[in-house]
């Protein structure tokens, strides 16, 4: 535990380090508002006419059995709309033992010490729903289907998610940097297993932090529980994490995460990237 620690303070030491001085007395950064920067999305849409790629690598440290390696994790969003846009992914994943720590679904292995792969893609929309108006939070809602590729899935996965979040009256004294935000989640997919069909809820919150215009860290907390199975699981996980807006169109991301719970996996990172064009 303690060389993963230290690992994430440099990490994050790191990040800090090589914001200039300018970015916390410049004008306004553009927010990216990516949807893989926290297991919570955001509440934003794409701009109409502006394209969004997400990808990001993750390594789940499993209690039992082999460590989960999935990438790229790549996420697309094209805005149509100002309420509006469309969603495509693709991703790759191998030994998933059931611990969703990320937009991507996820099947689980029977016997965790043996080799599983998969891969699937993703397809949807996501609409805005209301703006913030005290204390009406800014919404919008996800529905999204994930088709295997290749894996422990048996057929196409529906996932529906609302999500609702609040601009913060508290900030940093740095110039253009923008308010704390509370943003919250209930994702709900319907799967396919060896057993049957059952349900999986993932409900999260997450506090973001912006501490210049360039630079924002958050905390969260997230959690998958299934329901349906002969044995039902619940993982729940504590995630901090960060991003540094390296151009106007570029950033990059880490987060990290521990499992409360006895089904939870020991440890996640996931490190990624987003670019705007």
């Amino acid at each position: 535990m303690g060389w993963r620690l230290s690992s994430v303070c440099a990490a994050v030491a790191t990040i800090v380090a090589i914001v200039p001085p300018s970015a916390c007395r410049g004008q306004a950064w553009p927010e990216l508002n990516t949807d893989r920067d926290a297991f919570t999305p955001s509440t934003f849409c794409v701009d109409a006419g502006r394209f969004l790629a997400e990808a990001s690598y993750v390594y789940v440290e499993n209690r039992l059995g082999k460590p989960t390696n999935s990438y790229p994790e790549l996420l697309c969003r094209q805005g149509v709309a100002d309420w509006l846009e469309l969603r495509f992914g693709v991703n790759y994943d191998v030994n998933s033992q059931g611990s969703v720590v990320t937009s991507v679904e996820a099947g689980e292995v029977d016997e965790p010490g043996r080799t599983a792969h998969e891969s699937s893609v993703l397809y949807g929309l996501k609409a805005a729903v209301s703006a913030q108006d005290g204390l009406i939070p800014q919404a919008c809602f996800i529905m999204e289907g994930d088709t295997p590729m290749q894996g422990e899935h048996y057929g196409t996965v529906p996932i529906a998610t609302a999500v609702a979040g609040w601009e913060l009256p508290v900030e940093f004294a740095a110039r253009g940097s923008r308010p704390w935000r509370l943003d919250t989640a209930l994702r709900y997919s319907y799967l396919e297993g060896a057993e049957g069909w059952f349900t999986r809820w993932g409900p999260s919150a997450v506090l973001r932090v912006p501490v210049t215009p360039r630079f924002e860290t958050h905390a969260e907390w997230f959690g998958t529980f299934s329901d349906g199975l002969a044995r039902n699981t619940s993982r729940p996980f504590f995630s901090p994490g960060c991003h540094f807006g390296v151009t106007r169109r570029f950033e990059i991301g880490l987060r990290v995460g521990w499992g409360l719970a006895p089904d939870a996996a020991n440890f996640f990172s996931d490190a990624g990237c987003a670019w705007r064009y």
